[in-house]
């Protein structure tokens, strides 16, 4: 038997849908996952094998080979471990062609949240996809995407409930403009600034026209001081900017867990006397 379902990875900072492709046939109980897969999704299968039996369904004990298409695009992170739950078999519905699924399964068949998700969601909202199924935890990430219904679950059994039409998909709701409304109070502002006048000015000029500035002087006279200030005074995010500053945590896992979106400038203060290296990474991962 053959079954699909979507899925996605993250590459650099952009998701990029992934197919899930599971042939089931008769021979000896082996579980094979080819396509350029990392090592944590090649051992998602032992998880999953835990996860459908803790949950209450029993795992097909047959030759099962899960392709990762495209062949090309390299897969990483634990994200999969729910897409190939759902292709082995235990879910056959039309929903599945119109769903992206997202998720880490836990040993007891709970959802665990993942990094990345709205980047995916983006990519599924490209790919003109209906629904996108995340983790309960990643619920408000998803839903911050228009043009995408985003449901969570907090267990595989719920999972399966909702892919299977026997519970209802209740899409998350987002208000962006309260989401704009929380954003936090800087915690340095520039109002606290005394004298300066003549460098005030001209933080406020390259503020407002997004010009770069260059701050030199000796040690003590308020450089870093009025630096870590500026970002108080740059004009507000669009919501635009916000997806794209959120895409960046959300890559990393950074997101805070009482948010769904960046609202706020961010501001890095790398010394400098950082390496090349340092600042916008390397290793053999380069482009994460």
């Amino acid at each position: 038997m053959l079954a699909k379902v979507i899925s996605g990875t993250v590459l650099g900072v952009d998701g990029h849908l992934v197919d899930v492709e599971v042939d089931i046939a008769m021979g000896l109980p082996t579980f094979t996952i080819v396509g350029l897969a990392e090592g944590a999704v090649r051992e998602s299968k032992d998880r999953v094998k835990a996860a459908i039996k803790n949950s209450g369904y029993d795992f097909p004990n047959r030759r099962i080979t899960v392709n990762l298409a495209p062949a090309d695009l390299k897969k990483s992170g634990t994200g999969f471990a729910l897409g190939i739950l759902a292709s082995a078999g235990l879910i056959n519905t039309e929903i599945l062609a119109r769903t992206c699924v997202t998720g880490e399964l836990s040993l007891d068949g709970g959802l665990r949240p993942t990094p990345g998700i709205l980047p995916i969601a983006l990519a599924a909202r490209k790919a003109g996809l209906a629904y996108y199924l995340v983790p309960e935890a990643n619920g408000a990430e998803g839903g911050v995407v228009d043009g995408i219904s985003t449901v969570s679950a907090a267990a595989l059994h719920e999972a399966v409930e909702l892919l299977a039409g026997k519970k209802e998909l209740s899409p998350i709701t987002i208000h962006h403009a309260d989401l704009f409304r929380q954003t936090d109070t800087p915690e340095h502002d520039f109002s606290e600034v005394k004298g300066h006048a003549h460098v005030k000015r001209a933080l406020e000029v390259a503020a407002a026209g997004r010009h770069n500035i260059l701050l030199s002087g000796p040690p003590g006279s308020g450089k870093t001081m009025l630096a870590r200030r500026l970002p108080s005074i740059l004009p507000d995010l669009s919501f635009a900017e916000a997806l794209e500053t959120t895409k960046i945590y959300s890559t990393m896992g950074l997101i805070p867990k009482e948010k769904s979106l960046i609202t706020t400038r961010p501001f890095r203060a790398p010394h400098h006397t950082i390496s090349d290296a340092g600042l916008i990474g390397g290793g053999c991962h380069f482009q994460q």
